[in-house]
C-alpha cells in the first residue's frame, strides 16, 4: 500500500508516520508538507512545498497512491472564523480534490475531532468548520473516506506537540490522562493507535465513515 501523508511534523502526523514506516503493509510513504520531517527511511520520500493550495507543479508525483492520511490542522484559539476556515476547510478541500482526481481508487482519512458539528449550524466555530469540511470530503469521489474524531490523544514514543498549550496540557495533566486511560480506556486514544487505525481502514475499510475514539481504538487492535 502506497500512502500520502499530510501533516507529518505534527503530533498526530508523527505518530502516523511512525506506524506507517513500521508496518509491512505500507510499502512507501510520501510526506507532503511545508516543512521536512527530518527523518530518514527507505520507505519515506518527502516533498516540501510552501504553497499547498497549488499542487499543479507536482501533480505527476501525486499519482498512483492507495491512501491519503490528512493530519494537518491548527488550533482555532485566537483565530477568526475566516482565517480558521481557510486553513481547515479551504486547504483540506483543495488538496483532497486534487488527490481524488489523480487517484480514483484512493481511500482518504481525515483527522477531525470529537464534538465536530455535522449540521454546520452549531454555536462553536471550530465544530461548524470541521463539520463543513467532513461533509465536503464525504461527497468527493474517493473509493472511501473516513473521518477520525478523537478526543484526547496521548502522545507516545517521545512524540510532542508543536503547540505550546498542548504541551503544557500534557505536562500538567498527564497523571490524570494516565488514570483515565485505565478507568475509561475508550475515552482516550494514542498516537500509535491513530496510525494503526488509519492503516487498517485504508486496507480493510470500517463499518461507518465517522469514527470516534472507541472505534479508533478497536480498529487499532
Amino acid at each position: 500500500m502506497k500512502v500520502i501523508l499530510l501533516g507529518a511534523t505534527g503530533m498526530v502526523g508523527l505518530g502516523v508516520l511512525r506506524e506507517c514506516l513500521l508496518d509491512a503493509r505500507v510499502t512507501s510513504v510520501l510526506s507532503l508538507g511545508r516543512t521536512a520531517t527530518g527523518q530518514r527511511d527507505p520507505k519515506l520520500r518527502e516533498i516540501v512545498r510552501s504553497d499547498l493550495f497549488d499542487l499543479r507543479p507536482i501533480e505527476a508525483e501525486l499519482k498512483g497512491y492507495d491512501a491519503a492520511f490528512f493530519c494537518l490542522g491548527v488550533s482555532s484559539a485566537g483565530m477568526s472564523e475566516p482565517d480558521y476556515r481557510r486553513v481547515t476547510y479551504d486547504l483540506t478541500v483543495a488538496v483532497a480534490a486534487t488527490l481524488a482526481r489523480l487517484n480514483p481508487g484512493l481511500t482518504f482519512t481525515y483527522v477531525s475531532g470529537a464534538g465536530t458539528d455535522s449540521t454546520e449550524q452549531g454555536r462553536r466555530m471550530w465544530a461548524r468548520v470541521k463539520g463543513r469540511t467532513e461533509n465536503a470530503l464525504l461527497r468527493m469521489p474517493f473509493k472511501a473516506a473516513f473521518m477520525f474524531r478523537p478526543g484526547v490523544i496521548r502522545p507516545l514514543h517521545g512524540i510532542r506537540s508543536k503547540t505550546r498549550g498542548i504541551r503544557i496540557f500534557y505536562t500538567v495533566l498527564m497523571p490524570i490522562v494516565l488514570l483515565v486511560s485505565v478507568l475509561a480506556p475508550n475515552s482516550i486514544t494514542t498516537t500509535e493507535r491513530m496510525g494503526r487505525a488509519m492503516i487498517r481502514v485504508a486496507q480493510s475499510g470500517a463499518p461507518r465513515s465517522i469514527l470516534g475514539t472507541r472505534d479508533i481504538n478497536a480498529l487499532a487492535k
